[in-house]
């Protein structure tokens, strides 16, 4: 059996060197709104992404110019999922990272003994992508839907392999809070858990 992708973005495929999430390099409303029905559009997606190759010659430089592409910010969240600015609702796990949005394939939080989560089936490889990604992030804002969740030490171990920093709450705040940070210019992601658990159905062959 094929190993499960455990992240898929909300942009074309293009090749990727790792195995379990793929990168795209535009939105295409279009196109996305034809593979995630019935994701809700209010207005096309903005791009991310320069209409001008930073390589390509200009008459005049901008010696203020970030290397860190614009944040992805959210509007509000809710029983019908994460809402961003640009009116896309997310209802199922995500990651926002680098200025882009990656549906994240994750095992919900049960429920187990105490009142406490189980967090059974959660690898590292729900995780590669911050393994790979070159610059990264400094902070990590888990959100972990309605309540903060006690997060096991392994994962927050695993992170801190890589110099990142997690800070948990639940999906609410961590919003809130990677808005803030993100408006900040922090090098900031987000790993976040709908209000109402939910997965993304996967497609043939993905």
């Amino acid at each position: 059996m094929n190993s499960p992708t455990v992240l898929r973005a909300l942009r074309h495929p293009c090749r990727c060197p790792h195995k379990f999430f793929h990168t795209y390099p535009s939105f295409s409303a279009t196109k996305l709104s034809a593979q995630l029905r019935p994701l809700q559009l209010a207005r096309p997606i903005h791009s991310t992404h320069p209409l001008r190759s930073p390589d390509s010659p200009t008459a005049l430089t901008n010696i203020l110019a970030s290397d860190v592409p614009p944040p992805v910010q959210v509007s509000s969240v809710g029983p019908a999922g994460i809402k961003l600015a640009d009116g896309l609702l997310l209802e199922a796990p995500v990651v926002f990272l680098e200025g882009k949005v990656f549906l994240w394939d994750v095992p919900g939080l049960v429920m187990g003994k105490g009142g406490m989560s189980d967090w059974q089936g959660w690898k590292r490889e729900h995780w590669a992508i911050f393994e790979v990604v070159v610059p990264k992030p400094e902070i990590l804002i888990f959100g972990t839907g309605t309540r903060m969740e006690l997060v096991p030490s392994s994962i927050r171990a695993y992170m801190k392999e890589f110099g990142i920093q997690m800070d948990v709450m639940d999906t609410k705040n961590a919003s809130s809070t990677y808005n803030l940070l993100a408006e900040e210019g922090r090098r900031v992601a987000a790993a976040l858990l709908p209000i109402v658990p939910k997965k993304w159905a996967r497609k043939e062959g993905l």
